[in-house]
């Protein structure tokens, strides 16, 4: 049997690469998860996960050039921030952590950069 025709014609590569899309994932997953665990033992976990993974984004939102990520990204990093933790907690952190998976999801779909290809 022969083979479609669309099986051996190349692919060609896409321009950008989006490398803040799967710490963006990851954290929105976290963020959401994180909401069961409020006032538990393993919320710490969560806070030290979203904080790094918004510190990546954030880098990778600089490295592509999109500074205005970064400030974003920032204020995540320090809501979470594990070390001195913010006094919140109820329904508005729900709400944060909702606002904040959203967030982390667009900013890693958005921020690409250009792909350099080797010849």
């Amino acid at each position: 049997m022969e083979r479609p025709m669309h099986s051996r014609t190349k692919r060609t590569p896409s321009e950008f690469q989006r490398n803040a899309f799967a710490p963006g994932v990851l954290a929105a997953v976290v963020l959401l998860a994180g909401i069961a665990l409020i006032d538990q033992e393993f919320y710490l976990a969560v806070r030290f996960i979203v904080a790094i993974l918004a510190v990546i984004i954030g880098w990778f939102a600089l490295q592509a050039r999109q500074w205005w990520w970064a400030p974003v990204m920032l204020a995540i990093t320090i809501a979470w921030n594990p070390v001195y933790p913010l006094p919140v907690s109820g329904q508005g952190w729900m709400a944060a952590h909702i606002a904040a998976a959203g967030v982390c999801v667009v900013a890693g779909s958005m921020i690409k950069t250009r792909r350099v290809v080797n010849k």
